[in-house]
């Protein structure tokens, strides 16, 4: 009989679900239809890449865990950084979250970071929905060759985010981050792209 997977969810406000209960959260919601553990999340809202990997140091997590996501970047973007910063930073996160999947890249699996131009907050942001578009697709364009390069999944949730990312019942009560009903759709496109035979 197998065990059941394991499962660690690192990322920021998108991965800890901000403003949704937790059985709305994308990564619970993913081991609930896959049949894997509750997920063991690290996950903050406003961590960037470097806040993230502090965050890993101070966490008593497992050696090694069957399935590792990573989700992180869009308050790098939010602040300013560069994209070539975000690169090198992910590329080390990246390298850590291989080695908690016991240094099997096909047990990694990178999300993209979702386009919160097209929120009713963004609306109120000065830099505008097209330029926080383009910045968010030139974060993704970079963690996709970081992955590209070592062999791990990366799955593009960005086009999904777009699509009614502005709608009522897609957003949560802030007006920014996704409601349940978002990361559902989420979930269907990591569901379709993710390989999922049992751990290991």
């Amino acid at each position: 009989m197998n065990s059941i997977t394991t499962y660690l969810a690192l990322g920021d406000s998108y991965t800890i679900g901000e403003a949704v209960p937790e059985s709305g959260r994308w990564p619970v919601q993913l081991a609930a239809r896959l049949g894997w553990a509750a997920p063991t999340i690290v996950a903050q809202t406003g961590w960037t890449t470097d806040e993230l990997s502090l965050a890993i140091d101070a966490s008593a997590l497992a050696s090694t865990y069957d399935r590792v996501s990573l989700l992180i970047g869009v308050n790098n973007q939010y602040r300013g950084r560069t994209v070539a910063n975000y690169a090198a930073e992910f590329r080390v996160l990246l390298d850590r979250a291989i080695a908690l999947a016991g240094g099997d890249v096909k047990r990694v699996f990178v999300v993209s970071i979702p386009d919160w131009g097209v929120t009713a907050f963004a609306a109120r942001d000065g830099r505008g929905r097209i330029r926080i578009g383009r910045e968010i697709d030139a974060f993704n364009a970079a963690a996709r060759t970081v992955c590209e390069s070592v062999g791990v999944r990366f799955i593009d949730i960005t086009p999904t985010s777009r699509d009614r990312g502005a709608d009522a019942d897609m957003l949560a009560n802030d007006g920014l981050h996704p409601a349940s009903a978002m990361y559902t759709r989420w979930v269907d496109d990591i569901v379709h792209t993710l390989p999922v035979a049992g751990p290991g």
